[in-house]
C-alpha cells in the first residue's frame, strides 16, 4: 500500500473524509501530536488502527469530535464534566465518561469497557475533517505502538517506527504546536482523577475544579486509559534520565543552549512542544541518550512521565 501525503486544502480533506468514510486509517494532525484516524463506528476501521500500530487491543482509544453536542450524543457527563468541557474544549483534554447505552462506537475502541474517551481537538485542520467526515474519530498516536509518538507528517511516515505503507494517507497539517499528547481526566468512586498528565497542566484542571485531583495507580495488564503502559513512548537507544552528559551519549539539555536543546531559557512549554522531536533525532545519532533533570511541575510532570515510560525496560 502506497500511503498518500494530503494537502489539507478543500480537495485533500474530501479526498481523507472520503477515505474514512471506506474504513481506510488517515493519520491527522491535532494541536497534541498526529493521531490514526478511523471511523470509530466501524469495527473493522478500528482493528485496521490496532493492526497498523501493533497496538494492544486491551488498550482504549481516545474518539475525536467536533464539538461538546457531538460528545454529548456519545457519554453522560456529569456537572463537573461539563464544567471542564466548557473550559478546556477545544484542546488538549481528554474526558472518561460513562458510555451511552445507545452509543454507536464500536466496542473494539472501548476495550470493553463501559467508558469512553473523549476530546474536541482545536487543530483547525482536525476540525475540518471531523465536519467534513460526518464522523466520530478513533484516533491513538500514528506511531509504531510503544515508539516516539509523531509530531509532524514526516514523523508519520519515518522508516523507523512510522506507518509509511501501512496506512491510506497523512493529512499534513505541519507540526503539532502542544507535542504532548492529551491530559486524560476520569472519575473513581465520584472524585475527579488524573489518568494521564499531559497537555494540559494538572493543575490548571484543579484551578477549574477548585478541588485537587486524585492520582490513579494504572495497571498496566488492565489499562483503564491510553498511556498508562509501563514502556511506551520509547527511542530504540537506552535513554538515562535526571543525567549529566557522558562523551559517548547524545544530550538532551534543559535551561541551557545546546544541539539537542528542549529549552535553552527552561520553557517547559517549549520543551514539550520539542521533546518528541529530539527524541526521533537524538535517536537517530545511534548512541545512547540522556536527559537533564526536567522540573517535576506544570507541564514538566507530564514531560517527566513520557520520559520515565521512554526509558522503562522493554
Amino acid at each position: 500500500m502506497q500511503t498518500l501525503r494530503l494537502i489539507p486544502d478543500g480537495p485533500g480533506l474530501a479526498q481523507a473524509a472520503r477515505l474514512l468514510a471506506t474504513g481506510a486509517c488517515v493519520a491527522i494532525p491535532t494541536e497534541t501530536v498526529y493521531g490514526l484516524a478511523a471511523d470509530a463506528t466501524n469495527a473493522h476501521a478500528v482493528a485496521a488502527i490496532y493492526a497498523a500500530k501493533g497496538r494492544p487491543v486491551f488498550n482504549p482509544l481516545i474518539v475525536h469530535v467536533p464539538d461538546l453536542a457531538a460528545a454529548q450524543a456519545l457519554a453522560q457527563f456529569s456537572e463537573q464534566a461539563l464544567h471542564l468541557a466548557h473550559r478546556f474544549w477545544p484542546g488538549a483534554l481528554t474526558l472518561v465518561l460513562p458510555l451511552r447505552p445507545d452509543s454507536p462506537i464500536a466496542g473494539l475502541v472501548t476495550a470493553g469497557l463501559d467508558t469512553i474517551g473523549l476530546r474536541v481537538p482545536a487543530h483547525p485542520v482536525a476540525q475540518a475533517l471531523l465536519r467534513a467526515a460526518g464522523l466520530p474519530l478513533a484516533a491513538p498516536s500514528a506511531n509504531a505502538s510503544g515508539r516516539i509518538s509523531p509530531t509532524s507528517a514526516a514523523h508519520v511516515l519515518d522508516p523507523e517506527g512510522g506507518l509509511d505503507g501501512r496506512i491510506a494517507a497523512v493529512l499534513d497539517g505541519g507540526p503539532c504546536p502542544v507535542g504532548l499528547e492529551s491530559t486524560i481526566i476520569g472519575w473513581q468512586d465520584g472524585q475527579p482523577t488524573l489518568l494521564r498528565p499531559g497537555g494540559i497542566p494538572a493543575d490548571s484542571i484543579e484551578a477549574a475544579l477548585n478541588q485537587p485531583l486524585a492520582h490513579h495507580q494504572a495497571d498496566p495488564a488492565a489499562p483503564n486509559a491510553p498511556g498508562q503502559l509501563t514502556s511506551h513512548y520509547a527511542p530504540t537507544a537506552p535513554l538515562r534520565l535526571n543525567a549529566q552528559p557522558r562523551p559517548d551519549e547524545t544530550h538532551l539539555s534543559f535551561g541551557q543552549p545546546g544541539p539537542f536543546s528542549l529549552s535553552d531559557d527552561g520553557d517547559l512549554t517549549q520543551a514539550a512542544a520539542r521533546l518528541f522531536d529530539l527524541l526521533r533525532r537524538a535517536d537517530a545519532q545511534g548512541r545512547p541518550i540522556s536527559v537533564a533533570p526536567i522540573p517535576e511541575h506544570g507541564l514538566g510532570a507530564a514531560i517527566n512521565d513520557r520520559l520515565r515510560r521512554a526509558a522503562a525496560p522493554r
